[in-house]
């Protein structure tokens, strides 16, 4: 399943999404895009970074995640 929620966050716009597996499980993965021109990349994405047994548990799971990432990288 795609998740079409984005929301902002320090500059980018992150947009968790998560995907139904075989086994019933749920893929947590994340598109992150700055939304400022003073950087060069632009866009990161983010696949499997965790499994989970619900769609939402693996989308909160993405917006922790990209909320960290962009904390600790600037």
């Amino acid at each position: 399943m795609e998740n079409e929620y984005i929301q902002h966050y320090n500059g980018y716009a992150v947009q968790p999404s998560a995907h139904r597996l075989p086994d019933g499980s749920f893929s947590s993965n994340l598109l992150l895009e700055r939304t400022d021109n003073a950087h060069g990349d632009r866009r990161y994405r983010f696949y499997s970074l965790d499994y989970f047994t619900s769609e939402e548990q693996a989308l909160q799971h993405s917006t922790r995640w990209a909320r960290n990432w962009v904390d600790t990288r600037g």
